[in-house]
């Protein structure tokens, strides 16, 4: 491998390191700073295993790859910095050919990588799911409509306790035909209509009605990186998105708890569009509250249709989000323990030419 150019360097999503024959960090790349939560400067020089603790003797690694010249993987080993937690790793090092001795470490975080495969492994059974609920709502509403009206005509004429049994009968076939004009709406989704976006006025004009509305018992924080540049996005349907995110945070959390809402950039997310090319999502929006958390049996599929962790929910609202979002090409990522929730959306940025000057 010969030493990469400066602006693939610059855009390598995932982190790389370059290490000279003395194991020393003799360049990184900008993923590989947000990584390790340190500047270039700050590690430039250093010994790798200073600024970089591995769960696995990667100076054997080292050694082999730079005797035989060939890459070496090493799959499922704890990586971490000192000021962060250890995340679990694939690495991979291969030998610079034309810098004798120098070897390129990159570092694939395989929380990451799990979460977007299970992501995109979903997304066609989801689709078929979906296809098939939206056939059969149709074929439902009808005879539900019919019943709900026996029920009525029946109750004009009937007693208090039989009155009492067709209304429920009204009222359960009401709820059930709300449930299946929710299926509809949501295959019904139309395509975002993107432009460069503020994602800052966004989340202020939800978080405003929320803060009036099903939020007005929660506290509402933010913590906003003002240099974000414009999301390429449909203003209304990330409204909706926020909106939905922050309702569910303000009946998961507490009575007079908080949701902390939270912006950031992260340079080496990516995501894989429809057309197999890869997209940079660097825009973070987190929206955080501080509830007991989601079931851990229904986490890992909590963005699948009618998966719900409340009781009488739909199972449709993070769905179809979820949605949302894939059709911006961004990705939505939940990470829940009690007392603890985020939500994390990433979305790309709105290119130059879009960009009012």
């Amino acid at each position: 491998m010969s030493v990469p150019s400066d602006m693939l360097w610059a855009s390598l999503p995932i982190p790389a390191l370059m290490i000279d024959g003395a194991d020393r960090i003799r360049d990184v790349n900008p993923a590989a700073e947000t990584f390790l939560n340190a500047s270039r400067k700050t590690l430039e020089g250093f010994p790798v295993w200073d600024k970089v603790f591995v769960d696995a003797p990667l100076e054997e690694a080292f050694a082999r790859v730079r005797s035989n010249h060939s890459a070496l993987f090493v799959n499922s080993v704890d990586v971490g910095t000192g000021s962060r937690k250890p995340v679990s790793c694939d690495v991979q090092i291969a030998p610079l050919s034309d810098r004798p001795g120098h070897v390129l470490v990159l570092l694939e975080s395989r929380e990451l990588a799990g979460r977007m495969d299970r992501a995109l492994s979903s997304k066609s059974a989801a689709k078929s799911a979906i296809g098939m609920a939206e056939m059969l709502a149709h074929e439902i509403k009808n005879p539900l409509a019919g019943i709900t009206g026996a029920a009525q005509l029946i109750s004009m004429n009937a007693n208090g306790e039989d009155r009492e049994l067709t209304d429920l009968i009204v009222a359960e076939t009401r709820r059930i035909l709300k449930l299946l004009e929710q299926v509809e709406d949501f295959g019904n989704v139309r395509p975002p209509d993107r432009r460069a976006v503020n994602i800052h006025d966004v989340l202020d004009r939800a978080r405003k009605s929320a803060a009036v509305g099903f939020a007005a018992h929660m506290e509402l924080e933010d913590d906003y990186d003002p240099s974000l540049p414009p999301a390429w996005a449909d203003p209304d349907q990330l409204q909706q998105v926020f909106l939905n995110l922050l309702k569910n945070a303000s009946e998961a959390a507490r009575q007079g708890g908080t949701i902390r809402i939270r912006t950031f950039y992260e340079l080496s997310l990516k995501v894989r569009r429809r057309d197999g090319t890869g997209a940079a999502v660097p825009l973070q929006v987190e929206i955080i509250d501080d509830g007991p958390g989601i079931p851990p049996e229904i986490s890992a599929d909590i963005f699948e249709p009618f998966v719900s962790g409340r009781e009488n929910g739909t199972g449709l609202g993070l769905a179809l989000i979820s949605k949302i979002i894939s059709d911006h090409d961004g990705w939505i990522a939940v990470d829940s323990v009690p007392g603890r929730t985020v939500f994390r959306i990433s979305l790309p940025i709105a290119p130059r030419e879009e960009t009012p000057a």
